[in-house]
């Protein structure tokens, strides 16, 4: 087993652990379906330390032409960017002290009722103008907590490239597998793990068996 390899294999045993990847479960995911496989970003983010081991591990996993490449970290409000926030830190820790400081550039709500994501559905994420300046013209690594259907990282990496930036990779610390939109660069996990199938609320095996909903 490869180095990267180990450090995936742990990570996942460490998203367990920390309870952020809740498995065997019964989960009301408040849309109208249940579940049994659940990610807690909360759990996630409650403990600066637990995304600063996470964020050094994805930094691992990259390959070095982006470690080295990389100007300007962006992420998704709110665990995007505090995931993005780090890495860059991170980056400056590992480089040389004579390079310029590794930027940082948050995407935020697009709360703009007449505003389309790419998907079609209202309120995206929107790149400010103060942080387009941030990324024009330079090479960018697209960074989330989870995929789900790739929509989310799709729609950034087109931010960064509307506003003149170069989008190296994106990088997500968990993938759930299920990715049905490609963001035209490289995407980089730290640990996977394919869900089950979700069940709509009035059709949940779960439920007929008489599990509990879990809560926390």
């Amino acid at each position: 087993m490869s180095r990267r390899d180990e450090i995936r294999d742990q990570a996942l045993k460490d998203l367990q652990q920390h309870e952020v990847l809740m498995l065997n479960g019964h989960f009301d995911f408040g849309n109208g379906y249940h579940g049994s496989v659940y990610l807690n970003p909360h759990q996630l983010f409650r403990y600066p330390s637990t995304i600063w081991h996470f964020a050094q591990d994805l930094l691992d996993v990259l390959p070095a032409p982006i470690v080295e490449a990389t100007e300007v970290v962006t992420g998704p409000v709110t665990g995007g960017a505090l995931l993005a926030h780090t890495m860059a830190g991170l980056l400056d820790s590992r480089r040389a002290i004579t390079r310029p400081p590794t930027l940082f550039a948050p995407f935020t709500l697009d709360t703009d009722p007449g505003g389309l994501k790419a998907s079609g559905s209202r309120c995206g994420h929107t790149l400010t103008r103060f942080y387009g300046r941030q990324v024009a013209g330079r090479k960018a690594l697209v960074v989330d907590d989870v995929r789900n259907t790739g929509q989310t990282q799709a729609h950034c990496a087109e931010l960064v490239r509307k506003a003149g930036g170069h989008v190296l990779a994106t990088a997500v610390i968990y993938d759930r597998m299920e990715a049905m939109v490609d963001g035209g660069v490289p995407n980089v996990t730290l640990a996977e793990y394919k869900a089950p199938d979700n069940y709509p609320a009035d059709a949940c095996p779960l439920c007929r068996a008489g599990m509990p909903v879990t809560t926390f």
